[in-house]
């Protein structure tokens, strides 16, 4: 048995003279994700999905964390399958064999019977909370099943984006790992931790949309691993068809497939993602543009007459609430830090995935804290992120481009060269 020490929860391994201290994370992250899901059940109302997920899942990461305690090695897939069985697998069962979920799952359902009766997915001059629409159009593919076949247990979005997001992210570790056997296994545990953490597993169990929206990012950081500029283009395309969250994926990943693979490719990527947007987006736009408009860009910026219900007490929600002018304030900001982010691409462009990775989730968390309308669970974007960026850490390395001459000897697609790496 190896030695555990407290406090610092520091393993010492067995089997060697000289003992290596390994300092186990996982056991404090397991810990942590109990003590948050408990605070969510208890700080929710009472018989929601949020009190009922957070309760089971406290037990769940509680008992994750005993089966960590028992593995020789840091961040074990036994630990990690534990905590998907108990704060994903049954709070999900249950939850639906009561028929609590949370308010998202209604939001699809309507978009998808009001895409296929008028061609938008968008209310007309919405007023109350429940009119609106706050997502892209694409995101009413989830729930077309419930449109097409009423409700049935197999017809709900929260089983098809749950399933959409374990296909994408299925899809997203196959990228990866294609022809390396060194690093698969390391990178199929990566996944599975990714998807027992509680900013996944709760939206996935209640009915959250925002999962599968960054899968479909960390499949397209992954096709831009291995040089796949179609397959991060058809990605990126997909998950901004979903939401205005995935749309600063775009820039990056394109400026991650030019510094690695070319102009060529970073202009494949970028017209792949572009067409795939505008054959989704656009339609809708022209079938009712005010729609559009009041649903899917003032409500969810925080612009809406009506307040969203997205309110975390986070630094934009509070400036826009507390503040005369708070709202311009909070954008103003927001426009800064794009800008800001928009220079580090150009004057120090990422040169591998996990930097890109890096530099996305610091984008998409100067949004979030600075968002006038936002969630704390916005932060399953950079959290995820940051995971899958030790995961493409795994993979081989991309293979360094070689430009093709020409005749005269120059190059013929140009390759933007990273200044010294700092995220």
């Amino acid at each position: 048995m190896y030695l555990l020490q407290l406090p610092g929860a520091v393993h010492r391994l067995p089997g060697r003279r000289s003992s290596v201290n390994v300092r186990r994370w996982d056991l404090w992250a397991l810990v942590a994700s109990s003590a948050a899901a408990l605070v969510v059940g208890l700080a929710s109302a009472s018989n929601t999905s949020q009190h009922r997920w957070g309760l089971a899942a406290a037990v769940a990461y509680a008992c994750a964390a005993v089966v960590a305690l028992c593995s020789r090695l840091p961040w074990s897939r036994a630990a990690a399958i534990t905590a998907v069985v108990g704060a994903l697998g049954i709070p999900l069962v249950w939850l639906t064999n009561v028929g609590l979920e949370q308010m998202e799952v209604g939001v699809v359902e309507r978009a998808a019977r009001r895409f296929l009766e008028t061609g938008t997915p968008y209310f007309a001059h919405p007023v109350a909370v429940r009119d609106f629409n706050p997502y892209l159009p694409g995101m009413a593919f989830f729930g077309l099943p419930h449109a097409l076949f009423g409700a049935e247990v197999f017809s709900s979005p929260r089983l098809w984006t749950l399933a959409g997001f374990l296909a994408v992210l299925a899809a997203a570790v196959a990228v990866l790992v294609q022809g390396e056997r060194q690093s698969r296994r390391g990178v199929v545990t990566g996944a599975v931790w990714i998807a027992a953490s509680p900013v996944v597993a709760l939206p996935l169990a209640i009915g959250g949309v925002d999962p599968v929206v960054v899968a479909f990012v960390l499949l397209a950081l992954a096709c831009a691993h291995r040089g796949r500029a179609v397959g991060a283009g058809l990605a990126l395309g997909a998950a901004a068809v979903l939401k205005w969250t995935a749309w600063p994926a775009v820039p990056v990943v394109v400026v991650l497939m030019a510094v690695t693979r070319g102009s060529r490719a970073a202009r494949t990527t970028a017209a792949v993602s572009a067409a795939v947007a505008a054959f989704v987006v656009v339609p809708p736009l022209i079938a009712d543009p005010r729609a559009f408009f009041d649903n899917a860009v003032l409500y969810p910026f925080g612009l809406s007459d009506t307040a969203s219900t997205a309110a975390s007490p986070l630094l934009g929600h509070l400036l826009a609430s507390s503040l005369p002018y708070g709202k311009a304030i909070a954008v103003v900001l927001i426009g800064v830090g794009a800008l800001a982010i928009a220079v580090s691409l150009v004057i120090g462009p990422p040169a591998t995935t996990a930097a890109a990775a890096h530099r996305l989730a610091l984008g998409l968390t100067i949004a979030i804290l600075l968002s006038p309308a936002t969630r704390i669970g916005y932060a399953v974007y950079p959290l995820t992120l940051l995971a899958w960026a030790r995961c493409t850490a795994l993979a081989s390395p991309q293979p360094a481009p070689r430009p093709k001459r020409n005749q005269s000897g120059r190059t013929n697609d140009r390759v933007l060269q990273p200044s010294a790496e700092r995220l």
